[in-house]
């Protein structure tokens, strides 16, 4: 099992931006992460790994993205020509976005159930990247990876039963490891019900760290031992010195550069 260990990062000046990208691909992170807010601050996600990806050449692209809200064709399209663009770098998590008043508003969808959207968009938007017509309309780039995967989030048992029919891995998010354990076996289920299987690579989680919270490298190893290999780790306060947050957290996790 190949564990790769990637690192999420919010609210932060543009112009912290560039150097952070390259200290994550010097020091061998998998992985940069750009979870999606609207009100909370942060880098754009479609604009910061467009960036990153000709910032840095190694560093896969990896983004917790809201998606229900926007047109799933031109979403498809963004996403299709920044994979090609990266060399096919991208990592997808689509997620339905914060439950907060204002989050909501931004994101056009101030009520109601969000969650649909994927049941009713996620299909057409993998026969799109495969190069099918969906409702007269195709894609005039495909992504450089086939499949372009898509990982879902969530923990309501409704969210993981969907992760087992539609998504092609799960990333744990704000529960404990034993509750992430038996979300699996429910997703796993799901997806034998759906007459598909997901690669027991596939599933990981966000792990915090800071004071109070339990050392990082236990945190890591006991996850990756319950069969979680794909980790995404976060700060629980956003340092003053993210290059510097980089080189303690290298140093922790013993990363080979």
């Amino acid at each position: 099992m190949k564990v790769r260990i990637g690192v999420a990062v919010g609210a932060l000046p543009l112009d912290r931006f560039g150097p952070l990208l390259d200290a994550l691909d010097e020091l061998g992170f998998d992985s940069i992460w750009l979870p999606e807010t609207f009100q909370r601050g942060g880098v754009d996600p479609l604009v910061g790994l467009a960036f990153a990806a000709a910032r840095v050449p190694r560093l896969k692209l990896g983004t917790h993205l809201v998606a229900p809200g926007r047109n799933p064709y031109v979403l498809a399209r963004e996403l299709a020509q920044l994979d090609a663009l990266s060399g096919g770098r991208l990592l997808l998590t689509f997620v339905a976005g914060l439950d907060e008043p204002a989050e909501r508003q931004a994101q056009g969808m101030p009520t109601g159930d969000r969650t649909g959207w994927f049941d009713a968009h996620l299909p057409a938007m993998r026969d799109w990247w495969a190069g099918k017509e969906v409702d007269g309309l195709t894609l005039d780039a495909r992504p450089r990876q086939d499949p372009l995967e898509v990982w879902l989030g969530g923990r309501a048992p409704k969210a993981l039963v969907r992760a087992g029919r539609l998504s092609d891995g799960w990333l744990a998010g704000r529960m404990t490891l034993e509750e992430a354990v038996a979300a699996k076996v429910v997703i796993d289920e799901a997806a034998a019900a759906a007459g598909r299987t997901i690669s027991p690579e596939h599933f990981g989680t966000n792990l915090g760290y800071g004071p109070g919270l339990p050392p990082l490298r236990e945190q890591v190893a006991r996850w990756v031992d319950a069969g979680f290999s794909k980790l995404v780790v976060r700060p629980a306060e956003p340092p003053d010195d993210w290059v510097a947050e980089l080189h303690q957290l290298a140093e922790v996790l013993d990363l080979q550069t």
